[in-house]
This record gives C-alpha cells, sequence and structure tokens, in this order.
C-alpha cells in the first residue's frame, strides 16, 4: 500500500559551530521523520549552493530563513501535489525538487533546503517498508551482497587549516584503527588514543593546549605535519595500538593554493610556499616516514595536472595511499567522470549535503565504485546531531568513514550508531564483517548498480 507525505514543516536549528541549519519535519502515515542538514567550512567552489540569508544581520548573516521558507513554501506544496509514495520513489522525489530548483547547483531554494527533505524522505521510505535506513539505503543503492560491511572509523584528533586557531595549514590528521576486528572495538582503541594524545600534548605543551577544533580534534601549538604525526605515533604506542592504526591526512589544500604555489606558512608565514611538485614531494617523504593510507584533497580543486602527475608517480610506489578527491568531486557525478578520464584520484569523499540529495549522493557512489574507486562517507565541520550518514555507510558498504574525533556528541553519535548497527545485525544472526585493512575495496563489486541520477548534466 504506497505511503504519501501528508505534511512538510522547517525550522531553523543550531548546527555544532551554534550557526543556523534547516531542519526539515515530514509526515506519512507511518510517522514523523526529520532531517538535520550539516554545514561545511571548508567547502569546495564546485559544491550545490548552501543557501544562508546574508541580507540579514541575524545570526551575522548566516541565518537560513529564506532556505525554509523555500520548503514550506515551494517544496512542501508541490510534493504534496504530486502525492509521490516515499516507499518507493526516492529517487523519482529527489529528481522532482531538483527539477523545481531549475538550476545546476541548486541555487534557487538551496541545496540545504532540498537536503533535508531527502533524508526525512529517506527515513518515511525505510518506515514504510519496516526496515532499518541502512537497508532501505541498501535497496536504493543495489549494494546487495553480503556480509554487511561495518566502516573503519577515521577519527580527526588533530584539527588545524579553517578548523582551528593553531598554525598548521593542514586541516586533518586522522587515525584509523584497522587492526580492529569490529565496530566496536574499532571505537574503543580510537577512543583510548584520543585520551592518550591529550596526556601526550599536555606533557609536551602544557593543558593549555588541549584545546579541541570544529571536529573535536585538539589543536596544539604545532605548524608541521611531521609534528602532528610524531604526536600520533607517540599517542598511539602509550595507548598499546602500535601497529593496529594507521593514520590519514586530509591537507584541505584548496585553502592554501596561491598564485599556483602552496602556502604552508598561511596562518601566520612561519613555513615555506612550496611549489606543487614541492608539495607532492613532501607527501611522499611523509608516506616513507609514518604509516599513511589516506590522503585526502593533497592539491587545490582545479590543479588537475597536478593530482594526474602525483596519481601516475604514484604507481612506482609500493603501497601508494588511497587518495580522496572532495573539493575535486565534490559528490557530483559530473566532476567524479572528469576525475576518472584524467586519473586524477581512485577514492571518492561522499558528502550528501554537497549535492543536495541523497539519491545524487548514491548515484555519485555507484559511478566511482563501478571506477573501482573507494568511497569514504564524510561529515561536516558544522555538524548536527543527525546520524545519516552512519546508516548511509552501511547501506553503501563503503568500508571507511570520517566522522570526527571520538568527542563531542554530534560526532559521537554517528560512533554510537554504527555500533547500534553492528548489535542489531549480530543479533538477528546476519554475517556481519569488520572492513579493516581492506576499508578500500570492502564494497565488492556491485551486483546490481544503477543508472547514475541526471539531472541537468549532472
Amino acid at each position: 500500500m504506497p505511503s504519501f507525505i501528508t505534511s512538510i514543516t522547517a525550522a531553523q536549528r543550531l548546527d555544532s559551530r551554534g550557526n543556523p541549519t534547516v531542519q526539515v519535519r515530514l509526515t506519512t502515515d507511518k510517522g514523523t521523520f526529520t532531517g538535520l542538514v550539516p554545514s561545511g567550512a571548508s567547502t569546495g567552489i564546485h559544491e550545490a549552493l548552501e543557501l544562508r540569508d546574508t541580507s540579514s544581520t541575524a545570526y551575522g548573516g548566516k541565518g537560513v530563513n529564506q532556505a525554509v521558507l523555500n520548503v514550506t513554501s515551494t517544496i512542501a506544496p508541490a510534493l504534496l501535489a504530486r502525492k509521490f509514495d516515499v516507499e518507493t520513489q526516492l529517487k523519482e522525489i529527489d529528481a522532482f525538487m531538483c527539477q523545481l530548483d531549475g538550476t545546476k547547483g541548486k541555487k534557487k531554494l538551496g541545496a540545504n533546503a532540498i537536503l533535508g527533505v531527502s533524508m526525512a524522505c529517506a527515513r518515511a521510505g525505510a518506515a514504510s517498508l519496516k526496515i532499518p535506513l541502512y537497508e532501505h539505503l541498501r535497496l536504493e543503492a543495489g549494494t546487495l551482497k553480503t556480509p554487511y560491511i561495518m566502516p573503519v572509523p577515521f577519527f580527526n584528533v588533530l584539527n588545524g587549516g579553517v578548523h582551528s586557531g593553531n598554525t598548521m595549514a593542514f586541516q586533518e590528521i586522522m587515525l584509523a584503527p584497522t587492526g580492529a576486528k569490529s565496530i566496536t572495538e574499532a571505537v574503543q582503541m580510537g577512543a583510548e588514543t584520543y585520551h592518550a594524545l591529550k596526556a601526550v600534548i599536555t606533557k609536551k605543551f602544557g593543558p593549555a593546549a588541549t584545546g579541541i577544533g570544529d571536529e573535536g580534534g585538539f589543536a596544539p601549538p604545532i605548524s608541521k605535519p611531521s609534528e602532528a604525526l610524531d604526536l600520533l605515533v607517540e599517542a598511539v604506542e602509550k595507548a598499546g595500538h602500535t601497529g593496529k592504526i594507521h593514520f590519514a591526512m586530509d591537507p584541505a589544500s584548496s585553502e592554501f593554493f596561491r598564485e599556483g604555489n602552496y602556502d604552508l606558512g598561511i596562518k601566520d608565514g612561519s613555513s615555506p610556499k612550496l611549489t606543487p611538485d614541492g608539495l607532492a614531494d613532501l607527501y611522499r617523504e611523509l608516506f616513507v616516514q609514518y604509516p599513511i593510507v589516506l590522503l585526502e584533497d593533497p592539491f587545490a580543486e582545479d590543479d588537475w595536472e597536478t593530482w594526474s602527475k602525483f596519481m601516475e608517480k604514484g604507481k612506482e610506489m609500493k603501497g601508494m595511499p588511497e587518495i580522496v578527491g572532495d573539493d575535486l568531486t565534490v559528490t557530483n557525478v559530473e566532476r567524479v567522470r572528469e576525475a576518472q578520464e584524467k586519473e586524477a584520484c581512485n577514492g571518492l569523499l561522499l558528502k550528501i549535503n554537497q549535492i543536495g540529495t541523497v539519491s545524487e549522493a548514491i548515484a555519485a557512489a555507484n559511478l566511482a565504485f563501478s571506477y573501482g574507486w573507494g568511497i569514504f562517507v564524510s561529515h561536516r565541520s558544522g555538524e548536527t546531531t543527525d546520524d545519516f550518514i552512519a546508516d548511509l555507510t552501511v547501506g553503501l558498504r563503503t568500508g571507511h568513514l570520517k566522522t570526527g574525533a571520538p568527542a563531542r556528541g554530534e560526532r559521537v553519535v554517528k560512533y554510537n550508531r554504527l555500533m547500534d548497527i553492528e548489535d542489531e545485525l549480530n543479533a538477528i544472526g546476519e554475517e556481519v564483517e569488520y572492513a579493516g585493512v581492506n576499508f578500500r575495496t570492502a564494497h565488492g563489486k556491485l551486483q546490481d548498480p544503477k543508472i547514475p541520477f541526471n539531472v541537468y548534466g549532472y
């Protein structure tokens, strides 16, 4: 029996930085379902538009009242009139909202308005089918293989760049418990190492240096990536997990790309400006010195030549880390295709608010999977207490995700949800595997890949 939308409302609520974001509440005969939209600070210029009330002084021009109004006055009546079945028509609902907007980057209604509705519809569809959200997303994506894959959590435990007040240009230094046997053990290892890191930082810099950045990672007075990685080495050893935890980095290099060079001293002038080749050499030196398994956004979002050259030279290197595109690809099938054609990366960072609908995010993931890429699901620095991406990660079998440090409620809620899913699957006797060192390839070949979502050339 079809399950129709009976009402849609929206409101301003706060994200983890204390800025407004869009909350959508959608009602069907099965109940009321929500979508609470995250927001980024380090955003790519090719991302779908996050609509803000820049002409208003409220919240310093960061209000989202217009996006809320777009939900209630434009999206809601149009969807109600069409009588979509949330149980089977998520893709059609998302395509309809894109067409209602009518622009390539969702510049009319705002990706934040559209995404809140899309997330709520996905939850409503799962409830109508009487299945968990991850199972509904699994069906939507065609990822029907077993066993279920529990992801390796990449904990962002040292913050820099625009996410903190220290002088390190690199934005995120992460640890990944690849040697765990389950997501529950991985979270324990991450939390233990996080607390050990706090002790290491306190001993080296004093207790005042244990303040945290936007994503819950510490932001001590360091400027070089090697300093950050040395702290992790010591913390992992102190926690007793040497050999079981690998590292990852997200320099977010678009933030310090200036006039063809990369300025690692952009925050205080203490570090050198590097040519693209110089920065590439720095990465390769770090790969040799530290157990790094993933590098995200090593170069700027349109520095295609350097990306491609780096990947080509990486073929000569044993154990080359996964090279993930974030600002480069922005969860957009058009950018993913271009990255594949130029052989620029072999991993996609999946952020649902970069593209603005659940269906388009799934399409980008499936296209990347078809190229043999890894999929790295991600939160945003301005997060919410919505745990949607935990279910998305399991549903798509991505094998790894990042959602901040094992601290702060908006980060921990995702890790707690993943542990709950693992317990639920074990309780009903489903086969479950932790991705571990195979995080990049754990998804396997899709059994029933879908045709990529295609609206306005995406």
